[in-house]
């Protein structure tokens, strides 16, 4: 590539099975328990997972008495692949510590209200969402291209046809060319590392792997592309799997894993902005969490509906207040209408309201949704129906009023 003003950017992904999403997971599942039982509950929830070992902690405030920890925890773990001795750990047999236990009234008091609708946000904080043309998601490139290598590796290895030799942890990674006006290129480099059984009587496991995914994953990544991504992929794309060699110990047997600690993975891969907090593990009450969801549901449907080809929400709360803060709105100059700044900014108010009540109530945060984000990216997923109950409904796009 000749022009020096084109520019790398790599994101990257984990699957369901590396140990910081296995603690996700538990904790957003046990988030759905109470949910489903008493849609009106307070929960924060940590997991800790390390060598057949969980250990819960956390507040929850709620009228549900018989949420069942380890039976839920052990369901999560069976279910991503961890069910047997061989593995490092095994959902049947792991110890699990329980030490949540009931929320402060501090924090109950800050956000209860006698008037529902003005129930005060569960936390301070800043929030940002994100949306671009560039896919059909109406995600960055770069992440959610990782996403689909992880996803499409976890069906492989459920199917159980080829590279029977897949366990669950596996991390990927994407590094696209952009040009100066920040339009993808070319895809340079694509890394998969994805954990396996021993290999007994290969030689070089790697490259055998590498062959693997170049004739089963890639194919099938690029497939699930429009032709205008499909066409980044050439044969200058490199293609790195498992560097490091042997990757046989692996998920909470091979690195401790903690809820919240893939915020990144979560959201937009690095390419947009992020505000700190981590979602899973914590009800809608707090902000980190709805606030987000809703920053992106205006990013997204302000790109849907023509206004600009990219877009940044930025919302701010204060602890026990209802009203945010703070709205903006970043069109990075390639707004597509005559709106302004302050424009956009009013569009935002008249069309989603921002309290918390209402973010829960237009989004229908209440419902048991939230063990199905906690892998594979909150974002830039395909809303759906399931049970009479709507998942991703902030990936849902509507008419706006002008």
């Amino acid at each position: 590539m000749s022009n020096v003003k084109n520019f790398l950017f790599t994101s990257e992904s984990v699957s369901e099975g590396h140990p910081d999403k296995v603690a996700d997971q538990i904790s957003d599942a046990l988030l759905d328990a109470y949910l489903a039982k008493d849609p009106n509950s307070r929960v924060a929830i940590e997991t800790l997972v390390t060598t057949n070992r969980v250990v819960l902690a956390g507040e929850v405030g709620t009228s549900a008495k018989d949420v069942d920890h380890e039976a839920i925890a052990r369901r999560v773990i069976n279910g991503i692949g961890y069910d047997h001795a061989g593995i490092g750990f095994d959902g049947h047999t792991c110890e699990i510590t329980n030490l949540i236990h009931e929320q402060s009234d501090n924090i109950a008091k800050a956000v209860q209200r006698k008037d529902p609708e003005n129930q005060g946000a569960g936390d301070q904080g800043l929030m940002f969402g994100y949306a671009c043309s560039g896919t059909e998601t109406l995600m960055p490139l770069p992440i959610d291209l990782s996403h689909r290598l992880m996803k499409i590796l976890a069906e492989i290895r459920r199917e159980g046809r080829e590279m029977t030799y897949l366990r669950p942890d596996a991390k990927s990674q994407v590094t696209i060319i952009y040009d100066d006006q920040n339009n993808p290129i070319a895809i340079d480099t694509i890394l998969v590392s994805t954990q396996h059984d021993p290999m007994n009587g290969i030689e070089n496991a790697d490259q055998f792997i590498k062959k693997d995914i170049a004739r089963v994953l890639i194919p099938r990544l690029l497939d699930s592309l429009s032709e205008a991504n499909r066409s980044l992929y050439s044969s200058s794309t490199k293609l790195l799997v498992n560097p490091s060699g042997l990757f046989v110990t692996g998920g909470p047997d091979g690195d401790t894993g903690l809820t919240g600690r893939k915020i990144i993975v979560d959201t937009y891969g690095g390419w947009a902005r992020h505000g700190g907090g981590a979602f899973s593990g914590k009800d809608p009450s707090k902000v980190d969490r709805s606030g987000a969801y809703a920053a992106r549901y205006i990013a997204k449907n302000l790109v849907a509906a023509g206004i600009s080809s990219e877009i940044e929400v930025q919302l701010a709360y204060a602890i026990g207040q209802a009203d945010p803060v703070s709205v903006s709105v970043n069109t990075f100059g390639k707004e597509q209408t005559n709106l302004k700044a302050k424009d956009l900014e009013q569009l935002v108010r008249d069309n989603f309201p921002l309290r918390p009540y209402h973010i829960i109530r237009d989004l229908a945060l209440k419902n048991p949704i939230y063990e199905a984000t906690a892998s594979y990216g909150h974002m830039g997923r395909d809303s759906y129906i399931s049970g009479g109950i709507k998942y991703f409904p902030w990936e849902e796009t509507k008419s706006l009023r002008s």
